[in-house]
């Protein structure tokens, strides 16, 4: 344990130290000017290099062994034949998988530190309009629709061209007849909810999932949902805001 901690502490001071020295050739050589506040800085630094050294060992310990963990256990035949009385090849069967993704995908996004981050910025820039709480219960929401239609797409097999192709149709659609100054934050709410709490679990579903479902290839198959999490959260946000301007416009109308 402590030698991969080792390893995974100076692995981390690798891959942090290009963008530290980056942003200090540019700020004294480009700009020519000190760094400000140099100790806090530094001190910053340090926390981010061991934050991310733990937090990497936390995933590789609990969160991604655990999402396979719970796939592979809600799939096992014996499982699924104790809670369903027909075949084991219905997509139906596997219901409580559908239900552990949609819960899972909800609870990890509310818990996703990029999107409250955009959430609030969101809020402050539009001057409390658009609310930290909704953008990020409707983002959830999006994912926990995403991972349902993934892990039936899994169990399935069918093709993940089509799903997401569809998808991405459904939001240039939306795009089209949604007020501009939503699109963009809802193009950055698709991608800010596949991070650092979100991605390992739902890709450990992913391939716990494919791994126990019978005929399909972990390698093929198991991938896949973090592509359906990206978009389906567009699709929700976008959704909201076309809600909210129908209701306004109603409204309107009734006054």
């Amino acid at each position: 344990m402590l030698e991969e901690l080792g390893v995974t502490f100076f692995n981390t001071i690798r891959d942090v130290t290009p963008i530290v020295v980056l942003i200090a050739v540019f700020q004294v050589f480009i700009i020519k000017k000190s760094i400000p506040n140099l100790k806090k800085v530094v001190l910053g630094v340090v926390l981010v290099i061991f934050g991310l050294t733990f937090f990497l060992i936390g995933l590789e310990k609990a969160l991604f062994p655990l999402g396979e963990f719970m796939a592979i256990q809600l799939s096992k035949p014996e499982f699924v034949a104790n809670n369903y009385s027909g075949s084991l090849t219905d997509w139906q069967a596997y219901y409580w998988v559908y239900i552990f993704a949609a819960l899972i995908g909800f609870s990890t996004t509310i818990a996703e530190p990029a999107l409250y981050a955009v959430a609030v910025k969101a809020n402050e820039v539009s001057g409390g309009t658009i609310s930290t709480f909704y953008l990020r219960f409707v983002v959830a929401i999006g994912v926990a629709f995403a991972l349902v239609v993934g892990t039936y797409r899994i169990v399935v097999g069918d093709s993940l061209v089509n799903y997401i192709m569809i998808g991405y149709i459904i939001v240039v659609i939306q795009t089209i007849f949604v007020k501009k100054d939503i699109v963009a934050l809802a193009y950055d709410s698709g991608g800010v909810t596949t991070s650092t709490v979100t991605v390992p679990i739902v890709a450990a579903l992913g391939l716990g999932l494919a791994s126990v479902v019978p005929g399909r290839n972990p390698a093929l198959d198991g991938f896949g949902l973090i592509a359906f999490a990206s978009v389906f959260p567009m699709i929700t946000v976008l959704g909201y805001a076309q809600i909210n301007n129908l209701i306004r416009y109603l409204n309107k109308f009734k006054k």
